[in-house]
């Protein structure tokens, strides 16, 4: 275990970082750049953190990650005497100028990301910036806190008859949404919803489900799932405010709209006897 590396580097010498391209590969004389591995740390709980991510972790000679969002157990993996940085502090060009001195010397780096890199993760500029200086990367998926949220509580987005969509979105704060991404707009769809990053907007977040949602509609708040403090709190678009109030929900709560919790029975066509497939006739054939 590696928790002791854990370090908050400091920034003095950061902001003077080379221009990306300004020196290539042969800084470190004829080794290839080490692979910088986007990693998805999942939301918190280090045992749903994926092999292969772990792996890389282990592997690196940077580990760099959002501690702002991704528990040090997470990375406490990484090889003793590894670096292992908190990025929450850093711009992006300090970041890359980490990054990019251990890759140049030939050395592998874990960027760890909370959740899922896909999903906010800021991962296209960091990855550009690795083009521009001949870097390889990858991205291994995590565990997003939506899915681990949905397990957690044990309930299913998708229920048949009932909807087959799910619509992972946010409230409009500091970072704009497109107006035709406006939240009332999606809302419309009446499929299962997905509201990240929305906790400080709660007001607004109920406003724009009602101008479509039913009242009653089922509303999971999961707040900082896979945490030791993890929540899973039950309300309904009517009463999300409420909820948020009065369980003091913040940051890194994840609202689950949920149109088919409280619908009918149904079942898939998948196993039902009467349903012939490529891998089964029904009986009726």
């Amino acid at each position: 275990m590696n928790s002791g590396n854990t370090e908050t580097p400091s920034t003095g010498n950061l902001n003077a970082s080379t221009p990306s391209g300004a020196n290539g590969p042969s800084q470190a004389g004829d080794a290839a750049p080490g692979l910088v591995s986007f990693v998805g740390a999942g939301p918190g709980d280090p045992e749903l953190l994926t092999l292969k991510g772990r792996k890389a972790i282990e592997e690196a000679s940077l580990v760099l990650y959002a501690g702002s969002l991704v528990p040090p157990d997470v990375v406490a993996c990484a090889a003793p005497g590894v670096p292992v940085v908190d990025s929450a502090p850093l711009t992006l060009a300090q970041c890359h100028d980490l990054v990019r001195r251990t890759a140049l010397a030939g050395g592998p780096v874990a960027r760890v990301h909370t959740g899922d890199p896909s999903l906010y993760g800021a991962l296209r500029e960091q990855a550009r910036l690795l083009d521009q200086d001949g870097i390889p990367w990858r991205v291994i998926p995590g565990v997003t806190a939506a899915c681990a949220a949905a397990a957690a509580a044990g309930v299913t987005f998708t229920v048949p008859e009932v909807t087959q969509s799910l619509i992972i979105t946010r409230m409009e704060g500091r970072t704009p949404v497109p107006e035709r991404e406006a939240l009332h707009l999606l809302a419309a769809h009446g499929t299962s919803m997905a509201i990240y990053l929305s906790a400080g907007a709660c007001e607004n977040l109920q406003a724009e489900l009602l101008a479509h949602t039913p009242p009653d509609t089922p509303v999971l708040c999961a707040y900082r799932v896979g945490w030791p403090d993890q929540r899973l709190i039950w309300a309904t678009a009517g009463t999300l405010v409420h909820c948020v109030h009065e369980h003091g929900l913040v940051r890194q709560t994840v609202f689950l709209v949920l149109p088919g919790q409280n619908a009918a029975d149904t079942a898939s066509l998948l196993y039902a006897a009467d349903f012939s497939h490529g891998y089964r006739q029904s009986g009726q054939d």
